[in-house]
């Protein structure tokens, strides 16, 4: 078969080319070796921010691209993602008073109109803020957003397959070359296909996929890892912390799942994608990052989860893996049939990275498509009003899990649960309010193809059951697969 486009790689950039190539009528196939972003985009920190940190760097552009991004991705997916304060105390800073308070001002500057609340200091009325923190509660308050990383990158993709782009997973590019004005790839799992186009969104993996198709590049990545740490909250409230740190670096503690808090992250320089490993320095380094902010002290003992991600960063030259750019670019070779390769990007601004490919590729015919478009499952009047039309159509979920599957699915819980008016309906019970009736969702509408796909990045439920609700997990896979 002959597609307009080939993408290899299902991270969230590859996803969210394929959504835009789709909806402007492409003919696409996208296929991802793995799982839909099972490497670094189900590993990132799980914000849509702006970067304040990359202000200290001159970053103005990216940062400017990134808020407006932020703004729009609010409002195209109110159910995956979330506004949220962040405190950033003062105590240990390594940076004066005046100049967080100037770029403060300048991150909402950059925002433009935005629909989240400016940045203020921290008052002694912000009890809850406050509560957590040694010293003498000095500090800032402003906003950005958290989301749910890996559904982000699902939903880019099922955008795409409603619109006539093909999903494959499990799917590997063994080769292509160019052949007239196309080119012409062989996959792992036995096909041969054409494409007048191929797009390289393989991220860590840029340089092999580059290397399978024959082409050489100027530009290279650094590959920088980046960990995380779970632990059992630390704080109330729906708030999140970013705490500055005396190598001049900063690590956010983040509400995580309810009964968690996540800490990260670390940038270690790494030399390939396999090494996504944490390490115990790294768990070190973060247990003394909150130790030194929070009353609340914690060891190693007390990590109950990790992740790490290793990112494709843009090699620009700089020495410290933080002052690497976290903005793309897109290398677009022409030497025959098109071959576009990306080289770095974050989740926030890939709506964007995605139009501007798409602009490099099919030239007049491109045109935004994406800009204010919503993403499947996204409610037109808001995550709370669809939470309490979830809880009156089902009040058995209980508000736990009701919140869960809102966040998770939005609108398209209403079709996964059409059948359902009752608790037997919801079928096998695996523990933490998964039933066999969203496994088998997970399986049949979402590209799932392993346990581990479903617990650990269609939902995070792996992080709370226990190894016998495993065991009952992987035994009802193996009686439906």
């Amino acid at each position: 078969m002959t597609y307009d486009l080939l993408i290899i790689g299902g991270g969230i950039n590859g996803c969210a080319i394929a959504r835009e190539a789709a909806l402007l009528g492409q003919r696409v196939l996208l296929i991802e070796r793995d799982d839909l972003a099972s490497h670094t985009s189900s590993a990132s920190t799980k914000l849509i921010h702006g970067g304040l940190r990359y202000l200290e760097y001159y970053d103005f552009g990216l940062v400017s691209e990134a808020l407006h991004e932020r703004e729009r991705l609010l409002k195209a997916a109110p159910h995956l993602i979330r506004p949220m304060r962040f405190v950033l105390p003062h105590e240990h800073a390594v940076r004066p008073w005046w100049m967080v308070r100037a770029g403060l001002i300048l991150y909402d500057l950059l925002g433009g109109r935005s629909s989240l609340k400016r940045s203020r200091g921290l008052r002694k009325s912000d009890a809850a803020f406050r509560a957590p923190l040694q010293g003498n509660g000095r500090g800032f308050v402003y906003s950005d957003a958290f989301v749910d990383d890996s559904r982000l990158t699902l939903a880019n993709a099922l955008d795409a397959a409603a619109n006539g782009a093909e999903i494959a997973t499990r799917t590997a590019l063994v080769g292509a070359r160019r052949s007239g004005d196309g080119w012409s790839a062989t996959l792992s799992d036995g096909r041969d296909v054409t494409a007048r186009m191929l797009v390289n969104a393989a991220g860590p993996w840029v340089g092999e996929a580059l290397g399978r198709v024959g082409v050489n590049s100027a530009a290279q990545v650094r590959l920088v890892k980046g960990s995380h740490i779970v632990v059992p909250r630390l704080y109330d409230g729906d708030h999140a912390y970013i705490l500055q740190q005396p190598d001049r670096r900063v690590v956010f503690a983040i509400p995580y799942q309810r009964d968690f808090t996540e800490i990260g992250t670390t940038d270690i320089p790494v030399d390939a994608p396999e090494d996504a490993r944490i390490d115990d320095g790294e768990i070190a380094y973060l247990c003394e990052a909150v130790n030194r902010h929070f009353t609340t002290q914690i060891t190693a003992a007390d990590v109950t989860s990790t992740w790490s991600g290793v990112r494709p960063l843009y090699d620009d030259g700089a020495t410290d893996a933080k002052a690497v750019t976290r903005d793309y670019v897109l290398e677009l070779d022409t030497n025959g049939a098109p071959l576009l390769s990306v080289f770095g990007g974050k989740i926030t601004t890939a709506r964007h990275l995605a139009e501007e490919a798409c602009e490099k590729l099919l030239g007049n015919a491109a045109r935004p498509v994406t800009r204010d478009r919503r993403f499947p499952g996204a409610p037109a009047d808001g995550y709370d009003a669809l939470l309490a039309r979830v809880a009156r159509r089902w009040p058995f979920l209980g508000d736990a899990r009701a919140a869960r599957m809102t966040h998770a699915y939005g609108e398209t819980l209403f079709a996964m649960l059409s059948a359902v008016v009752s608790e037997t309906d919801m079928g096998e019970h695996f523990g933490a309010g998964l039933t066999a009736v969203e496994l088998d969702w997970m399986r049949t509408h979402e590209w799932a193809t392993t346990v581990e796909d479903a617990l650990a990045r269609r939902s995070k439920i792996g992080l709370v059951l226990d190894e016998a609700q495993r065991a009952r997990v992987e035994q009802w896979w193996a009686a439906h697969d």
